[in-house]
C-alpha cells in the first residue's frame, strides 16, 4: 500500500494512506481513521496500521487454532460457558506465539519514524468492525499510553488475541458472521493527552432524531466515560445552537502516567461542576461532526479529544442502532406510521415481499429498514381528516394515537390544530352525534363476498397457468389491479365496517347504559364465517384423527422443521394413511398461510408442513376427541346467554324497549359480520401464493439456465428487478449479496410505531393511573381475567404449550391462531382492538391484552402472571 515501509510494507501501512475501501487490509477502524484523515479540517493523530497479513501469518503458526474454531462454529450462541472456554484457548494460543522477526522489524521501524520514545495508543481494528450494519463497539481491545517498542509489540499481540474475546465471538455469532472470515489489523497512533474528551453522536441516539446532535464530555482521557467511572456532561445541539445541557459532578478522571499506562485521579472540587466544554466548543465540535457525517453518508458515533482548544478525532463509526428514515424526494416534513404494527408482523421483509406488497396496497407505502410505512402527515395537517385519522388509530392502537398527538403538539412537524369554530366537531373524536347508530347492512352480502373472492382466485389460477417469461410479469401487473379492485370493493369495505362499527357501538353503549366493559367480546363468541378461528378448530380435528395411532404420534415427535418428506413416510405406519389425509386436507384449505404471511417470500405451511407438527402434538396431548365441536358450541351458548342477559337488563331502564331493540339489531349485525373481518386477509394470502408459485417457477428456470445460484436469490430482488433478470438473463450477484447482508442487519432493528422524517421514533404512552403498581399496561382487547404460567414464545414452531398456559409473544398474525385453542390467555407486544390476534382471542373467549411494550423481555418464561383482559394490564405474580 505504501513505499515508505520498504520490504516490510506488507505488514505496516501509514494510517493517512488508508481509506474506506481497504477494510480487508487495515480493518474497520483503520479504514475509518484513514477516511477521516482525508476530510478537510479533521485532525487525526499520526500513526500506522499493522495489516491483516501479519495476523494471518501469526494464526498460521498455530494449527491448534483451527481445531478450536471448528469447535466454536458448532457451539450454540447461548452456550456462554463453551464460548468462554474455547475463546480463552484461542486467545492464549495467539498470545503465546512469538512475533516473527519480519513483522517485529516492520513495527519497530514504523515506531522509529514516528519516535520510539513517544507514547502510543494500540487499538484493535477487525475486518468486521465499524461497518455500516454492525459497529462491534467495545468488542475488541484498546490499550492507551503504551511506551517503548517492546511494550507496543506485546500489546499488538494482545489486540490480535482480542478478536476472540467471549463478547466478540458471541456478537459475531448473533450477527451471522463466521469467525474464520474475520481478521485483525492493529492501529498504532501517537498518544493524545487531552484536557477533555468524549463522544459525539451526530443523531440523537435515544430518539433517533437526525437534526439533534448529542455530545458527552468529561475531563482527561475518554476511558473515564467509557468505563462508567463518571457521568458525563451532556449537550444537545440543534440548528447550530445548544438547546439542552446537563452538567455532571465529575469527581474522577483518567490521566496518562509518564512511564506508560493510565491512572484514575480525583478532580479538584472547584472543577467538578465546571463544564468540560464551553457552548462555543460544543457547537464547533458538532459542526465538525456534520462534516464527518456528510463524508461517510450516515450518522456517526465519534470519539474526540480536546487539546489546546483544538479537536482531534480518534474514531468514527456508524450508529447502527438507528432506524433508517424512508427516502423522500422533497424537503417537506413527513410522519410515517408502521404498517407492520397494523398487520401484526414487525419482522423485516425481503425486497421481493416489500415491492409486491407496495404494488398491491391501496395506499402509497414507503420502505425503511425492511419495513413499510404510510405517510399520514397530509391527513394530520388537514382539520377535515385529522379527527377521523386519530379516532381510527386510537381504536386500533392507542400508542399510535398518542404518538401522533405528541407530533401534533410540535409546531415544526405538522400545522397545529386550528381552534374549533362554532359548530365544528372536536378535533380529538368522531363528529357523529352521541346517539347515532351505525348503518345496518344486509348479512347476505357476506356469502356473496366470499363467493366473489373464491371466483377471483379461481380465475387467477386458471389464467396464470399459460404465462411465463416476461409475459408473466405483464400478467401479474394486471392481476395486481384486480387484487386492489377486490380489496377496494365498496361492498367489501361495507361488510368489514359493519362488524367493526357494531362492535364499537355495543361496547360504547353497553358501558354507558349498563356499566358493562367490552360486552361485545362475549357477544361475538363463536361468530359464524370466521376463517381464522375455523383454522384453529380444524387442527383439533386433525389431532382427533392422529390421537388413536400411537405409532404415528411417536413418529411425529421425531419430525423436525426441515423434514420435507415426512408425509410420505407416514403412510408406512399403522394409521399413517389416515393421518396424512387429514394433514393434507387441512393444507388444501390453509396451506397458503404461514407466520409473517404478508411477506410473499416466507415459506407457506404447504411448502413446509412440518411447521404444524408441534401444534398438532400439543393438541393430541392437551385435548379430548370432539374438542373443536364442543368449544364452538360452548362459545355460541355463552354468546346467546349474554345476549339474553343484556336485553333483559336494558328493558328495565327508561326507554328500555327502544334501547333493547336497537341493541338486538346491533348484536345481529356483529354476529353476522364479525367473522367476515378475517376473510379478506385469507383472500389476499390465497392470491399471493398463486403469484409465488408462478414466480418460483421462473426462478427455477433461471437456476437451470445458470443465471441464478439458487431460486430464492430472487427474494432479494424487487419485482421490477426480477422482471429485468427474466428479460435479460443477467443478474447482479453483488446486489444480491448486499441485500442479504442488509436483510440480516435489519433483524437487529426495532421498528417504531411512528417515525418522523427527522428520524425521530416517537413512542406513545397509555397515560393511565388506574392500574396496580408494577403492572404492565396494554390495550384490553378480550374481556376476562386469567391466571397461569407464562409461555414466552418467539417462534411458533418451537411452542410447547400445556392447557392453562398464557401465550406471551411479540405479535400474532392469523397463522398463530392454531395455538390459541391450547392457551388460557394472550399477551402481545404489538396489536390493536381489531387486529387478527384480538379478533380471534375474542372468538375463543381468551382474556387478552395487546400492545404491551417489551412484554417478552419483562415477563420470563415460566412465571405466573395474571392477565386482566377487561382492564388492560398484567400482574407478575412470581
Amino acid at each position: 500500500m505504501t513505499e515508505q515501509y520498504g520490504q516490510y510494507g506488507q505488514y505496516v501501512s501509514d494510517i493517512h494512506e488508508a481509506d474506506e475501501t481497504q477494510v480487508a487490509v487495515v480493518g474497520g477502524k483503520g479504514a475509518q481513521l484513514g477516511g477521516l484523515s482525508r476530510i478537510e479540517g479533521v485532525g487525526v493523530p499520526d500513526g500506522f496500521c499493522v495489516t491483516t497479513d501479519a495476523f494471518r501469518r501469526i494464526v498460521a503458526q498455530a494449527p491448534s487454532i483451527d481445531d478450536r474454531l471448528d469447535e466454536l462454529s458448532r457451539v450454540d450462541p447461548d452456550d456462554r460457558e463453551a464460548i468462554r472456554t474455547l475463546s480463552a484457548q484461542v486467545r492464549r494460543a495467539i498470545e503465546e506465539i512469538a512475533v516473527p522477526g519480519e513483522i517485529a522489524a516492520a513495527i519497530t521501524g514504523a515506531l522509529a519514524r514516528l519516535g520510539e520514545r513517544s507514547a502510543y495508543a494500540v487499538r484493535s481494528s477487525a475486518t468486521a468492525e465499524d461497518l455500516p450494519t454492525a459497529s462491534f463497539a467495545g468488542q475488541q481491545d484498546t490499550y492507551l499510553n503504551v511506551v517503548g517498542p517492546a511494550e507496543v509489540l506485546r500489546h499488538v499481540s494482545r489486540c490480535w488475541a482480542s478478536l476472540f474475546t467471549e463478547r466478540a465471538v458471541t456478537y459475531r455469532r448473533r450477527n451471522g458472521i463466521d469467525d474464520r472470515t474475520v481478521h485483525m489489523a492493529v492501529v498504532v497512533q501517537r498518544m493524545v493527552f487531552p484536557d477533555a474528551s468524549g463522544i459525539l453522536f451526530t443523531a440523537d441516539p435515544v430518539t433517533g432524531n437526525r437534526k439533534v446532535a448529542t455530545v458527552d464530555a468529561g475531563f482527561g482521557l475518554g476511558e473515564a466515560l467509557v468505563s462508567g467511572l463518571v457521568n458525563p456532561d451532556v449537550f444537545k445541539v440543534r440548528d447550530g445552537e445548544v438547546v439542552a445541557r446537563t452538567i455532571a459532578a465529575k469527581q474522577r478522571a483518567v490521566h496518562a502516567l509518564p512511564a506508560g499506562g493510565t491512572r484514575e485521579v480525583a478532580v479538584e472540587a472547584q472543577m467538578q461542576r465546571r463544564p468540560a466544554l464551553t457552548d462555543a466548543q460544543v457547537v464547533r465540535l458538532v459542526r465538525l461532526g456534520r462534516r464527518i457525517e456528510a463524508h461517510f453518508g450516515r450518522p456517526q458515533d465519534i470519539e474526540w479529544c480536546l487539546v489546546d482548544d483544538g479537536f482531534r478525532i480518534v474514531q468514527s463509526r456508524p450508529i447502527t442502532t438507528l432506524f433508517p428514515v424512508p427516502e423522500s424526494t422533497d424537503q417537506e416534513n413527513h410522519v410515517y406510521v408502521s404498517v407492520g404494527h397494523q398487520q401484526m408482523m414487525t419482522d423485516p421483509m425481503k425486497p421481493l415481499g416489500l415491492s409486491m406488497w407496495r404494488l398491491t396496497a391501496m395506499v402509497a407505502m414507503h420502505e425503511a429498514g425492511g419495513r413499510l410505512f404510510v405517510d399520514v402527515a397530509p391527513r394530520l395537517a388537514s382539520p377535515a381528516t385529522r379527527a377521523a385519522l386519530l379516532d381510527v388509530m386510537g381504536r386500533g392502537d392507542p400508542l399510535v394515537r398518542d404518538a401522533l398527538e405528541t407530533v401534533l403538539g410540535r409546531d415544526d412537524v405538522v400545522p397545529s390544530p386550528p381552534d374549533a369554530g362554532p359548530g365544528a366537531p372536536p378535533t380529538g373524536g368522531a363528529s357523529a352525534p352521541a346517539e347515532a347508530d351505525p348503518t345496518e347492512a344486509d348479512p347476505a352480502i357476506v356469502s356473496e363476498l366470499i363467493e366473489r373472492s373464491r371466483a377471483s382466485v379461481a380465475a387467477l389460477e386458471r389464467d396464470i397457468r399459460t404465462k411465463s417469461g416476461p409475459a408473466l410479469f405483464d400478467f401479474l401487473l394486471e392481476a395486481f389491479e384486480e387484487h386492489k379492485r377486490v380489496l377496494g370493493d365498496p361492498l367489501n369495505i361495507r361488510a368489514i365496517m359493519a362488524g367493526m362499527e357494531a362492535t364499537w357501538w355495543l361496547n360504547d353503549k353497553l358501558w354507558e347504559w349498563l356499566g358493562e366493559k367490552n360486552a361485545a367480546d362475549t357477544l361475538t363468541l363463536s361468530a359464524p364465517d370466521n376463517i381464522t378461528s375455523e383454522m384453529g378448530l380444524e387442527l383439533l380435528d386433525v389431532a382427533d384423527v392422529i390421537r388413536p395411532h400411537a405409532e404415528v404420534v411417536a413418529f411425529l415427535r421425531g419430525v423436525r422443521v426441515e423434514d420435507e418428506n415426512f408425509l410420505d413416510e407416514l403412510v408406512k405406519l399403522a394409521g399413517g394413511a389416515e393421518a396424512r389425509d387429514a394433514i393434507e386436507g387441512y393444507l388444501d384449505r390453509y396451506g397458503v398461510r404461514c407466520v409473517g404471511e404478508i411477506d410473499i417470500t416466507r415459506p407457506r405451511w404447504s411448502e413446509c408442513p412440518a411447521t404444524l407438527v408441534p401444534v398438532i402434538l400439543d393438541n393430541v396431548r392437551n385435548f379430548e376427541p370432539g374438542a373443536a365441536r364442543r368449544r364452538f358450541e360452548q362459545g355460541r351458548q355463552k354468546a346467546a346467554q349474554k345476549e339474553q342477559e343484556v336485553l333483559e337488563r336494558l328493558r328495565t331502564l327508561p326507554d328500555g324497549d327502544r334501547r333493547a331493540d336497537t341493541t338486538k339489531r346491533m348484536i345481529d349485525q356483529v354476529r353476522a359480520f364479525a367473522g367476515y373481518r378475517e376473510y379478506p386477509k385469507y383472500g389476499i394470502v390465497r392470491r399471493t401464493f398463486v403469484y409465488k408459485r408462478a414466480l418460483l417457477a421462473e426462478a427455477g428456470r433461471l437456476v437451470r439456465a445458470g443465471v441464478l445460484a439458487e431460486a430464492e436469490d430472487v427474494f432479494y430482488l424487487t419485482f421490477q428487478e426480477f422482471h429485468d433478470v427474466v428479460r435479460t438473463n443477467r443478474v447482479d450477484d453483488r446486489l444480491v449479496r448486499r441485500r442479504k447482508e442488509e436483510f440480516r442487519s435489519y433483524h437487529a432493528l426495532t421498528p417504531p410505531r411512528v417515525l418522523t422524517s427527522d428520524g425521530e421514533a416517537v413512542t406513545g404512552a397509555y397515560r393511565r393511573d388506574d392500574v396496580p403498581a408494577g403492572a404492565l399496561i396494554g390495550l384490553p382487547v378480550s374481556a376476562g381475567t386469567v391466571e397461569g404460567r407464562a409461555r414466552v414464545v418467539l417462534d411458533m414452531a418451537e411452542a410447547d404449550l400445556e392447557a392453562g398456559d398464557i401465550l406471551v409473544t411479540p405479535f400474532t398474525d392469523p397463522s398463530w391462531s392454531p395455538l390459541f385453542v391450547a392457551v388460557a390467555g394472550l399477551v402481545t407486544e404489538v396489536g390493536g382492538l381489531m387486529t387478527h390476534g384480538a379478533v380471534i382471542a375474542r372468538e375463543y373467549g381468551l382474556p387478552a391484552v395487546v400492545g404491551v411494550e417489551r412484554a417478552t423481555r419483562l415477563i420470563r418464561d415460566g412465571q405466573r402472571i395474571r392477565v386482566h383482559g377487561t382492564d388492560g394490564y398484567i400482574e407478575i405474580l412470581s
